[in-house]
């Protein structure tokens, strides 16, 4: 599954760069974040209730940072379990981009789903998880005093 898009953000660069990586801000937005901790600069785990369609699950997972360039953006691999429910893992690139506006936050993900996520199939799957992203860029966005503004998605690949 890919999954990319672009999202305006009503706030600067430094800004969305600082909430990107504080965890509070981020266990905010976060759609069913139960828990969320930084084990390093790079590392981070978290707990997170999703519904996939007829499935619902408690992920837990790690997400590992790299190619960190300050307040322009990153590269992240991530991979969490849910039990029964399956597993997800994959990979994803964020940049930030001045804007009028804001700041264009550009991402795209590649993630692999088992087990009873994976037999859902690819549109229920990808249209979810563009709703999960969806989601968390207007929490985002409201932690940072602002708000985002979809520009772009492309969600079925």
């Amino acid at each position: 599954m890919e999954l990319n898009g672009e999202q305006l953000i009503a706030a600067s660069i430094p800004d969305v760069w600082r909430g990107l990586n504080d965890i509070d801000v981020l266990a905010k937005s976060i759609p069913g974040c139960e828990e969320i901790s930084r084990i390093s600069p790079e590392e981070v785990h978290a707990k997170v209730m999703f519904k996939i369609g007829p499935v619902r699950a408690r992920f837990s997972g790690k997400l590992l940072l790299s190619d960190i360039i300050p307040d322009h953006s990153c590269s992240m691999a991530f991979e969490g379990s849910g039990g029964a429910a399956g597993f997800a893992k994959g990979k994803s690139r964020v940049e930030l981009k001045l804007a009028e506006g804001g700041t264009l936050v550009s991402y795209t993900t590649e993630a692999s789903i088992g087990g009873k996520l994976g037999q859902i199939g690819g549109r229920l799957i990808s249209a979810s998880a563009k709703k999960i992203a969806d989601d968390f860029f207007q929490k985002f966005a409201k932690e940072l005093g602002g708000e985002a503004t979809a520009l772009d998605s492309d969600a079925g690949k």
